[in-house]
């Protein structure tokens, strides 16, 4: 168990996506000035708001159970108090509790680092490229332009939530999954869930990537 500043947001942070932030709250250019001073590899834990809103005192009610370690790669000032700020998504980790009395303007929380456990090797292999080709269908059904997909099974599984329009609690459930071979079970039900929406409706939900998140 380690201790971890945290950033509760209105979002799902996965490993290898990217997480721009627009900094103001002063609480949280506090956690950045910390981060930066203090730690050789600057790392917060990203982790979905359950009940409340990212902005304000007292604005956080309920967290989810399993978040993202976030590395900072760049951070600049960019006058009026504010700060911008590119992490990137490097490990979950199931949060255990709060710090009482951390003495931080922002939270702290008891965590353990969930380490990625895959599954059953043939069925991992065979469940990633049922999903490649799912996805392949998708990008073509709803014309959009399709990425290099991850050639890692792992990667593959996290990439899911940012290339179908999945609400919160689906890209939650995706995170939060115990193993490579249940995400990608989960991931390849989604999309073909959405690409039947899309062929057939003509659904197609908006694009879960965004700018600069506020805080």
């Amino acid at each position: 168990m380690a201790r971890l500043p945290l950033f509760p947001l209105g979002t799902v942070l996965v490993p290898g996506a990217a997480l721009p932030l627009q900094l103001f709250e002063p609480r949280y250019i506090e956690l950045l000035s910390d981060l930066v001073n203090a730690m050789d590899v600057p790392e917060f834990g990203v982790v979905a708001i359950r009940q409340g809103h990212e902005v304000g005192p007292d604005s956080v009610h309920d967290l989810h159970e399993v978040g993202c370690v976030a590395r900072v790669r760049t951070a600049a000032s960019v006058g009026d108090g504010r700060y911008v700020v590119l992490s990137t998504g490097v490990q979950r980790f199931h949060l255990d509790g709060l710090v009482a009395g951390a003495g931080t303007a922002y939270l702290m929380g008891e965590v353990t680092v969930l380490e990625e456990v895959s599954g059953d090797p043939g069925e991992v292999a065979g469940l990633a490229e049922s999903l490649r080709l799912a996805l392949h269908e998708y990008a073509r059904t709803v014309g959009a332009q399709e990425p290099e997909w991850p050639a890692e099974a792992a990667e593959l599984s996290f990439a899911v939530g940012a290339a179908v329009g999945l609400d919160l609690g689906e890209r939650q459930r995706l995170l939060a999954a115990p193993d490579t071979e249940t995400r990608l079970r989960l991931g390849l039900r989604l999309v073909r869930r959405e690409r039947q929406l899309a062929a057939t409706l003509r659904v197609v939900p908006p694009s879960p990537e965004h700018g600069y998140n506020l805080n």
